[in-house]
């Protein structure tokens, strides 16, 4: 019986987290990768396998993006958001690929919630969620 060997610690979590995730053409998934440099953002559909927005610190107007790495991923957070709700995107799964929930990964992760697109109900075009029309 094989048995998988992860490299690190992070690949063994992303692998459980993955496992129930998955991203649908109602309910895409938000994919974040960061290294030590810049941080992707992916919007995926997992049933066709394609990804329909995406954003970087990579890109040409994100490039010279001044302000700390946590402000940067905002903004590509902000980026890939504006983008999913062009495509007419209203609700998004948020992966945080294995990496903790902290710091560059968690200010995408609230711009996405602000927008929301990580909340129960989804996006609405007047801009309130289903959480905050309640009240």
């Amino acid at each position: 019986m094989f048995i998988q060997k992860y490299r690190n610690e992070r690949e063994h979590r992303k692998a459980r987290l993955r496992f129930g995730l998955k991203g649908t053409p109602e309910r895409p998934r938000m994919s974040v990768f960061r290294s030590a440099r810049h941080i992707y953002v992916q919007i995926i559909d997992d049933e066709t396998g394609t990804t329909l927005a995406a954003a970087s610190t990579v890109e040409p107007e994100l490039r010279k993006f001044d302000g700390d790495k946590s402000a940067a991923a905002e903004a590509v957070g902000r980026l890939a958001a504006e983008r999913a709700v062009a495509k007419g995107i209203t609700k998004l799964v948020f992966d945080r690929n294995g990496f903790r929930y902290t710091g560059r990964v968690a200010a995408v992760s609230k711009v996405a919630h602000e927008l929301g697109l990580l909340s129960k109900t989804g996006y609405s075009a007047t801009g309130e969620t289903g959480a905050d029309s309640a009240e």
